[in-house]
C-alpha cells in the first residue's frame, strides 16, 4: 500500500509540474500580426504644422521658407499625400535657417516623426527665399492635386498610372503668391509636368 501511495503521489507531482510549465509558456501574437510598422502618409499642411512647434522651439521667430515632399516606399503622392516632407525654416532676427523633416515611415537615415538638420546662415534680403506666414496656406496638397489633375495631370496618369506626384511649396516675392508646385514624375526640371496652384485661393496659375 505504501509503495502504491508513493507512486500515486509521484505521478500527481509530475502532472502538477507539467501543468505549471504549460501556464508559463509565452503568449503567442495573434494571427496576422506581423509587427511591422504602418506607413503614414499626410498632406503638406499637416506635416508643416507638425514641424512648426519644434521650429519655434529652435527659434521663436521661425517661419517656413520652402517645403517639398518625397515619396518613399509605400507612397506615390497621387492622393495629395506623401510619407516624407522636408521644410526649410528661417529666423530673420538671428539670420539663421534650419531644415526640419516629418516622416511617416522609419528609414535607415531618418526615424519616424519630426527631426531637424544642421543650422545654417540666412539672408533676409534674398527675395528667392522669402519666409511666409502659415495662415496664408489655406489650400492643402489634396486640393492642389485636384486642380493639377484638371490641367494636364489626369492625362499624365492615364498614360502612366505609376507616375509619382511630388509637391513643392514656396513664396513668389514678385507676385506675392504662395504657390504649390504639383510635379508629375521626377523633379521640376526633369518631370513630365508641373502645375502651379495658388496655395491661398486654390486658383490655377500655370503649367510648365
Amino acid at each position: 500500500m505504501t509503495s502504491i501511495k508513493k507512486i500515486g503521489l509521484t505521478t500527481f507531482l509530475a502532472l502538477a509540474a507539467l501543468c505549471l510549465g504549460c501556464d508559463s509558456e509565452p503568449t503567442k501574437a495573434p494571427a496576422g500580426n506581423t509587427g511591422q510598422a504602418t506607413v503614414q502618409t499626410e498632406t503638406g499642411r499637416f506635416a508643416l504644422q507638425k514641424m512648426l512647434a519644434p521650429a519655434r522651439g529652435w527659434s521663436g521667430d521661425a517661419l517656413p521658407v520652402r517645403m517639398e515632399s518625397t515619396n518613399l516606399k509605400g507612397s506615390n503622392g497621387q492622393d495629395g499625400k506623401a510619407n516624407f516632407w522636408r521644410a526649410q525654416f528661417a529666423s530673420p532676427g538671428r539670420q539663421k535657417s534650419e531644415p526640419f523633416t516629418w516622416s511617416g515611415v522609419a528609414t535607415e537615415d531618418t526615424p519616424k516623426g519630426v527631426n531637424h538638420g544642421v543650422e545654417d546662415t540666412y539672408n533676409p534680403a534674398n527675395r528667392l527665399a522669402r519666409p511666409f506666414d502659415l495662415n496664408f496656406l489655406k489650400v492643402d496638397t489634396d486640393k492642389a492635386f485636384e486642380v493639377a489633375q484638371e490641367h494636364g495631370g489626369k492625362k499624365v496618369l492615364e498614360k502612366d498610372p505609376k507616375t509619382n506626384v511630388g509637391y513643392l511649396l514656396d513664396f513668389d516675392g514678385q507676385s506675392s503668391q504662395l504657390r504649390w508646385h504639383v510635379i508629375y514624375g521626377g523633379s521640376e526640371s526633369t518631370g513630365k509636368l508641373t502645375v502651379l496652384v495658388d496655395a491661398s485661393s486654390g486658383v490655377f496659375l500655370r503649367k510648365e
